[in-house]
């Protein structure tokens, strides 16, 4: 029996947990349910990619704080790659869901077919570049001549694999855009099983394996990622569930990139200004010692656990307003917002109260080094309060997407990440030398350095302003008569 049959016949015995794509309306009726049906294997999803980056940060914190530090520069440079060409995914997921809801089944086929062969192009393009330029890219970051080896090594594998990587992705938002949610989870759980299997054996030089190191954790991710390619383009093809893809409609059409670009470079300019605000928090936290570094590396792979269900209820919005404005009902894509924002913000509060009691066991986990235990505590401690003001921002953020308004959503993040969060992050973390002018109680203020605490407040503060913003345009309306669908395609209008 082949691995997609397997993984089909897993699909039925979960039916009772999950709804699949037939047995969600998600342009009428209630609203929470489906939301949540929608939206619940998007968390189980999202907690398994997650687990990619969770083994790779266990095993390697056995392995040495070098290159738990390592990955820690790696994983952010990452996501830089994978943001600069996700814009095109989240662009197919938009007029895929569009599409769905106004009834517009070949149209979707046509934007799907075109999102893959347009997204495996960028990613080809972006790993050969990422494989020439990670090493200067690091350096310009600040990684020591400790962490520099490890990390580059790791994310020059990643480059030449960056199609399996980015590949998968697009899959998941293809069919997240059909409504099909369940499918991409069960390939998902294979895989992540096969690379945690095979993380140790890699690293550590397990059996015949030779010791890898650092790198070996990037080619047991790789080698996963492509077993989860070549599954997720086989149902695709199949077109059984979710959204199909036809070969004869992936020929590039360069009418077509035109309006996939429109909508998917601000979606890209949301994902890159996430991962550059990363990457220059790593400007700041790199002037600290290993410790800091290691630890801030571990504080951002736990809030990526925490803020699973706040993404997975985004991205489950971005289809429900995608679909209803699809179907000309923007009231009922208004109320799913709304819905998303109050449920997120509750669970995500409540996930905070846990994680200030627990920090120092879940860090614990990732480390034996006291000092990266106390630091790491520390950091989650400091955010933990803000939680729920994340769940904001995403859900809206969501809704955005699904109208259409990428730019709008990039501004959010930009506001939130580059505007907010990083020059607090600077100005706290260090003495800063004013007028004496202004008085002996500024200048005393600032002079007093936070040091890395610095850091962990401008989390907190950036999150409850953003939140507010979030909130503020969303309700302004003006996402109500986006139509991001434009004209029937020439190339399917006679089909």
């Amino acid at each position: 029996m082949s691995l997609r049959d397997r993984l089909e016949r897993v699909g039925e015995r979960v039916s009772g947990l999950f709804k699949g794509q037939e047995d969600l309306d998600l342009t009428s009726g209630d609203i929470g349910r489906p939301l949540l049906f929608l939206s619940m294997p998007i968390v189980v999803t999202n907690l398994l990619q997650v687990a990619y980056n969770l083994a790779d940060t266990f095993w390697l914190g056995q392995y040495s704080t070098t290159a738990l530090a390592a990955i820690s520069f790696a994983f952010p440079m990452i996501f830089l790659l994978i943001s600069l060409g996700m814009g095109l995914s989240v662009a197919g997921s938009v007029l895929v869901a569009q599409h769905t809801g106004a009834q517009e089944h070949r149209e979707a086929e046509y934007a799907a077919s075109q999102t893959v062969t347009f997204a495996l192009i960028a990613s080809i393009l972006l790993g050969v570049a990422g494989f020439f330029f990670v090493g200067d890219f690091l350096a310009l970051l600040g990684a020591s001549d400790q962490v520099l080896p490890g990390a580059t090594g790791y994310l020059q594998v990643v480059s030449l694999g960056l199609t399996a990587m980015f590949g998968f992705f697009v899959f998941i938002s293809l069919m997240r855009g059909a409504g099909d949610t369940v499918t991409p989870m069960l390939v998902m759980l294979g895989t992540v099983i096969l690379n945690i299997v095979l993380d140790p054996f890699l690293i550590f030089g397990w059996g015949p394996f030779p010791e890898m190191g650092v790198v070996g954790a990037a080619v047991a991710t790789i080698f996963s990622r492509g077993v989860a390619l070549a599954v997720g383009v086989s149902i695709m093809l199949r077109g059984n569930h979710g959204v199909q893809i036809r070969p004869r409609d992936m020929v590039p059409d360069r009418e077509y990139l035109v309006k996939l670009l429109r909508l998917g470079v601000p979606a890209s300019l949301e994902g890159t200004g996430r991962a550059l605000s990363v990457n220059a928090m790593l400007f700041i936290v790199g002037t600290f010692s290993v410790t800091v570094v290691a630890a801030f590396g571990v504080g951002i792979r736990v809030f990526s656990l925490v803020f699973m269900p706040a993404i997975a209820m985004d991205r489950g919005v971005e289809t429900m307003t995608g679909q209803n404005l699809g179907a000309g009902r923007p009231d009922r894509a208004a109320t799913a917002n709304h819905f998303a924002a109050k449920v997120s913000f509750v669970l995500l509060t409540a996930l905070g109260l846990v994680t200030i009691f627990a920090a120092p066991t879940v860090v614990s986990v990732f480390s034996d080094d006291p000092e990266v235990v106390r630091i790491g505590a520390e950091f989650l401690q400091w955010v933990a309060p803000t939680f729920g003001f994340i769940g904001i921002v995403r859900a809206y953020s969501g809704g955005f997407r699904g109208a259409g308004k990428t730019l709008t959503a990039a501004a959010l993040a930009v506001t939130m990440l580059g505007i907010i969060r990083l020059p607090v992050a600077w100005v706290a973390s260090r003495p800063v030398d004013v007028p004496a002018w202004l008085g002996p109680a500024v200048v005393d203020l600032f002079a007093r350095s936070l040091a890395e605490q610095g850091i962990w407040l401008a989390f907190g503060v950036s999150n409850v302003l953003a939140a507010g913003i979030a909130a503020a345009w969303f309700l302004r309306g003006t996402w109500r008569t986006a139509d991001p669908r434009g004209e029937a395609d020439p190339a399917v209008a006679d089909d």
